[in-house]
């Protein structure tokens, strides 16, 4: 990525009041972040540059292959309930704690089944109806895409 466009970038982020800023083109990326007022001076921005990866490609993309081969035809039959938004995945309110629902458990409609975090924001995702959980269609920690499914419940 030319030297002259990532500057640019700090330039607009000096400007603005955004905390961060991510590019991506083709392989590459570039973030940007500030951190807030620290003893009153501004912290200067903070650049990541990624370069792609040497050799790992071939074997990073077997992995996401397996996962896109797993079709709805797969997944046991109920109610489907999907991701509202695109994010990451949270099972449990935070890493030490208990799942908010596991295989088998009944749940009610309204109940929160799992979080999503999208653009720093955590957004409860509650169960359509009532029944019993009898899929986790995805794994905690884990980037989800608008309506991917979540969970299936019978």
């Amino acid at each position: 990525m030319d030297i002259r466009k990532v500057k640019k970038l700090i330039e607009l982020l000096e400007e603005s009041n955004l905390t961060e800023i991510e590019i991506v083109e083709g392989e590459e990326s570039v973030r940007l972040t500030r951190g807030g007022n620290h003893a009153g001076l501004a912290q200067a921005p903070q650049v990541y540059m990624q370069a792609p990866p040497a050799a790992a490609p071939a074997a990073s993309a077997a992995a996401p292959a397996e996962e896109e081969t797993v079709t709805e035809d797969d997944v046991p039959e109920g109610e489907l309930l999907r991701s509202p938004m695109v994010g990451t995945f949270y099972a449990a309110p935070s890493p030490d704690a208990e799942p908010f629902v596991s295989l088998g458990q009944k749940v009610s409609e309204g109940e929160t089944l799992c979080i999503i975090e999208a653009m720093k924001m955590f957004n409860q995702i509650e169960a359509e109806t009532s029944g019993t959980v009898v899929a986790v269609l995805a794994e905690s920690g884990q980037p989800v895409e608008f309506d991917q499914p979540l969970f299936v419940i019978r």
